[in-house]
Order: C-alpha cells, then structure tokens, then sequence
C-alpha cells in the first residue's frame, strides 16, 4: 500500500522513455526502488539508511536556501494525532519515515536542476482539468524560445506522453498502476531519460489527484495547481492542502463562464484565506485565450 495516503501501490511502477523503450521498477519496503530489467538492484541512494543511524543523535538538516519557495510540503499538511494505539504509532513512524526519505531524494533532485538551472514545475490538479491540453497548447508556443521536457504521471496508458511528442517536446511516461501520485524517485529515474539542457523548463504532470500528491516534495521549482471552471469554486476549502503548497493558480476552460455556476471571485477568495501569497492566471487551454500571459509568467522564470 502507499503507506501514507491509503492507496494501493503494489504494483509495478512503468517508464516509458522517449525511445519508447519500458523500465519496470519494483518497490522494496525499506530499500526504494529497482528496475527488473538490470541485472544488478540499482537502489536510489537516499534509501540506504542501514549504513548509518538515524536516531534522535542524528538528524539530517538540509537547509537549502531557495527565494520564497518552501519545499517541506509536508509540514505544511496538517496531521492530528491524539492519543494513539502502539499500532496506529508505528504507522505514523512509517509515514515520517517514507516523507523524510522522499524529502532527501528530493533535495538531491533539485540540487540537480538548479545546477543545469532548469526550471522544474509541478503541475497538479483533479482528473480532466486539462492539463496535458494546456501543455500542448505551451510547448507549441514556445517551441522557438524555450526547450521544454514532460514527465508524465498517469496510473495507466501513455496516450498522454504520446500527446506530448506529438506536440513537439521530449516525454517520458510514468504509470503507477494504482498508485494515486509521484513521489520523488520516481522523478529521480524518469529524468535521466531525458535529454535535459540548461535553461530549459521541465515540466511534471502529476496523477490527477488534489490530496495524496499535496505531501510529496519531487524537488520541483514551483508548484502550480489547475482548477477548471466545471470543478466548482469551492474546491480551496475542500482540498486545502494543495492550494497551501502551491505557488500559482491557474483557472482552465474560462471559456465554459457562461454555461456554468462558477466564480473566479469566489475561488480567489476562498483560495487566499488559505495561501495570500498565490498567484492566479485564468485562461482557456482549448481557445487560447489568456496563454499568451502563461507564457510570459513562464518565460520570466527563466530570465
């Protein structure tokens, strides 16, 4: 199971990479992931934590200085324990467990994009918010200005990294089965399937989910959540996690206004009780309405 949210995670884990070719990584409890077609375990560092002892004398502090961007998304989440059986304590020790060794490839996945200064964004939202539209409709954009890579992230099928290329940028596809969110060695393997240059932007389409991936740091420059207009405004006081942990907002299918019960106003509101620093870019990614301003908030980032 995905022992923080409740998920059912055991299956295998897929990478399709841009040649197509299909790596299966297999996850162990206490050793992190390995693919089946090397010969060899090829563990992700941050999880050998036999080696050496993490007890209350030695604790990991990687205090990286970053602008206005905070990384510890799960501190952020607020988790009520009250007095707890010794069975409910050990999940809870499992859950910091898997966060805290998250975290640590985390940080070595951004120590990695900030030396090749790519810019790396987290996108997140519900199911059929339209995401993987407002990708094509960007990279098409700025085909000319800026080299754009996907990773992205769906439980199956890789019609959406087959959209990607399509649209012109390299995509790696990550399937989690029934996984409900990336974590951040995930991300670690799927990048090095990528031919990555300096200042260039990477983008990662999460599973669409507005809970479980709100607790996972991938080492991302930026996080930016997508709501589309037939979602209903409310969805900040619903899923408020994922808005305190995001930097922009971006409001999809504007177009849909007049046929639904929707207000920016509203959502705005609602949305900043939560999070008064986040931005907000309305647009349509069916229309084009409004990109031109995503491509310039994009664009920005980089200079």
């Amino acid at each position: 199971m995905c022992d923080t949210c409740g998920c059912e995670n055991n299956d295998q884990i897929r990478i399709t990479g841009p040649d197509g070719k299909e790596q299966i990584l297999h996850k162990h409890p206490e050793s992190g992931y390995h693919s089946h077609d090397e010969q060899s375990h090829d563990h992700d560092s941050h999880y050998h934590h036999k080696k050496h002892s993490h007890d209350k004398h030695h604790d990991h502090h990687h205090k990286h200085h970053h602008d206005k961007h905070h990384h510890d998304y799960h501190k952020d989440v607020n988790h009520t324990h009250a007095v707890v059986s010794s069975g409910e304590a050990k999940m809870i020790r499992i859950e910091k467990e898997i966060l805290s060794a998250n975290d640590l490839q985390a940080e070595h996945n951004r120590g990695f994009f900030e030396a090749k200064r790519i810019i790396a964004l987290n996108l997140v939202s519900s199911p059929g918010s339209g995401k993987t539209t407002l990708l094509e409709q960007t990279i098409r954009n700025l085909h000319d200005e800026l080299s754009v890579a996907v990773i992205e992230g769906d439980q199956q099928t890789t019609n959406d990294a087959e959209r990607i290329l399509a649209a012109g940028a390299q995509a790696v596809q990550i399937n989690t089965g029934s996984g409900c969110h990336l974590d951040a060695s995930m991300i670690y393997r799927a990048m090095h399937q990528l031919k990555l240059k300096e200042n260039s932007v990477l983008f990662i389409e999460n599973v669409g989910n507005l809970v479980c991936p709100a607790m996972f740091d991938l080492g991302e420059s930026r996080r930016i959540v997508i709501i589309s207009v037939t979602e209903g405004d409310d969805k900040p006081l619903k899923y408020p996690d994922m808005f305190r942990t995001s930097q922009l907002c971006i409001i999809n299918k504007t177009d849909l206004l007049p046929y639904v019960d929707f207000s920016t106003d509203r959502l705005k509101e609602y949305a900043l009780r939560i999070n008064p620093g986040l931005q907000f870019i309305e647009l349509s990614a069916r229309n084009g309405n409004g990109i031109d301003i995503w491509c310039q908030w994009l664009k920005k980032l980089i200079c």
